[in-house]
């Protein structure tokens, strides 16, 4: 399991750097000011999320503990959702769906407090 959060961390971190690429050239003419920098914030949060899995699977391998497993996961999903929630909003979609982007900035704090937690026990 560890290997496969090390494997989509590092997913993320590619389809974050292609994202912001894809903002600054693609979508620099077609959306407002406020539209690119949430495109840009979506993409720098899965950036974020996509290291920290990177880093905890590291430690998984290294330190096999269910709280880095935890972690994780916590970090990949909560990057998605917020990423995706984002830049969902930046393309357009309905306003709504901004209540559902908490969710995954939640995730990812957990994740992350997971990660010092675990680190600490070690």
């Amino acid at each position: 399991m560890a290997s496969v959060i090390l494997a989509f961390g590092a997913l993320w971190c590619a389809v974050a750097v292609a994202a912001g690429a894809f903002g600054a050239h693609a979508l620099a003419e077609r959306l407002d000011a406020r539209s690119l920098e949430l495109w840009e914030t979506a993409a720098r949060y899965l950036m974020f999320g996509g290291l920290g899995s990177v880093l905890v699977g590291i430690a998984a391998v290294q330190w096999p503990r269910a709280g880095f497993l935890y972690a994780g996961l916590s970090l990949l999903m909560g990057a998605v959702v917020f990423s995706g929630t984002v830049g969902a909003i930046a393309l357009g979609a309905p306003r709504w769906l901004g209540a559902v982007t908490p969710i995954g900035g939640v995730l990812m704090i957990a994740g992350f407090l997971l990660l010092a937690w675990t680190a600490l026990r070690l």
